[in-house]
């Protein structure tokens, strides 16, 4: 099995966490077939990844500017026979591509994401900061499975699909996620949930599996540890939910959704009150995070919806 790592990149600020990507996927203990780095239209960035990495392909995004053009770019360059994607400031633990490619043994198995870890830039979790809502920041979160199960979809940065099924199915969809900003940016995502619904539709009985041995750190900057981002990025959540029922119907679209704020949710409110009369304090911020958190995204999503109706009709 031929794997072909691609990591999409942007800006020079975040040169040492590439530098740091890289770096994780030529130490893997089954190696990579192909490292591609995508340049998301940044002429500067890409010479100087020309030069510093000669025996990687490094490319300029040829699609729509963004994540899902970048990925899609990544995909068409690839002559492996899958293509997995590794977040630009993300770090890939030495077993991650192999964890990846045991997932594929499965005929049925089309798409497989692994376990992401926050790495936290002040050293540590922000004691308000609900473990529920680890997606935030891009990153496993709990309510998903522990272990090695099918699911509707794999997250983004930490994910591996067959090559020529990106193709087949239109790729990524540059009207969700990060490549959308409109009158202002906001920290858009869901572009791989509705990929990966949208493949699941297209493809009866494929499967998506989540492999926990596949383990990635992501780095979470001090700017998305506040509870402003946090806010900012429930509300955008719900914003692009709404694109992406808009695309495969809400009955996919919102499944997991559904049974995380029925079950996760409430179960994490209640540990982090339970943790208050236990003596931690900031048990209330977790608990007063998880009911803000549904909150703002629920709004976003109802907000997202309304928009989608005015500019149907």
């Amino acid at each position: 099995m031929r794997t072909s790592v691609v990591i999409c990149v942007y800006t020079e600020e975040r040169w040492e966490d590439i530098r740091a990507a890289v770096a994780s996927v030529e130490n893997q203990r089954r190696r990579p077939y192909e490292i591609i780095l995508v340049v998301d239209y940044n002429a500067d960035l890409l010479l100087r990844l020309k030069r510093e990495y000669p025996d990687v392909i490094v490319v300029e995004n040829t699609q729509e500017k963004g994540l899902s053009g970048g990925k899609n770019t990544g995909a068409a360059t690839a002559s492996g026979d899958i293509v997995a994607y590794l977040d630009d400031d993300a770090v890939a633990e030495a077993g991650w591509l192999e964890a990846l490619e045991e997932g594929f043994q499965d005929p049925a198995v089309v798409g497989v994401g692994g376990l992401t870890n926050p790495l936290w830039a002040t050293g540590r979790r922000p004691g308000w900061f609900p473990r529920e809502f680890d997606w935030t920041v891009g990153c496993s979160y709990r309510g998903m499975p522990t272990r090695r199960s099918p699911i509707r979809n794999v997250m983004g940065g930490n994910a591996a699909f067959r090559r020529e099924l990106v193709g087949q199915v239109g790729g990524f969809h540059t009207g969700i996620g990060r490549s959308v900003q409109g009158r202002k940016p906001r920290p858009l995502g869901c572009e791989e949930t509705e990929f990966c619904i949208r493949l699941s539709q297209r493809m009866p009985g494929a499967v998506m599996l989540f492999e926990p041995a596949a383990v990635i750190g992501h780095k979470v900057p001090e700017a998305r540890a506040r509870f402003a981002y946090f806010r900012s990025r429930c509300y955008a959540e719900g914003l692009s939910k709404a694109l992406v029922t808009h695309n495969v119907g809400a009955g996919d679209g919102l499944a997991s959704e559904r049974a995380h704020a029925l079950k996760a949710l409430p179960l994490g409110a209640l540990r982090g009150l339970g943790d208050v009369l236990r003596g931690d304090l900031s048990g209330f911020g977790r608990a007063v995070a998880i009911v803000v958190g549904l909150t703002w995204t629920t709004w976003g999503y109802i907000v997202g919806s309304l928009r989608l109706k005015v500019a149907k009709s």
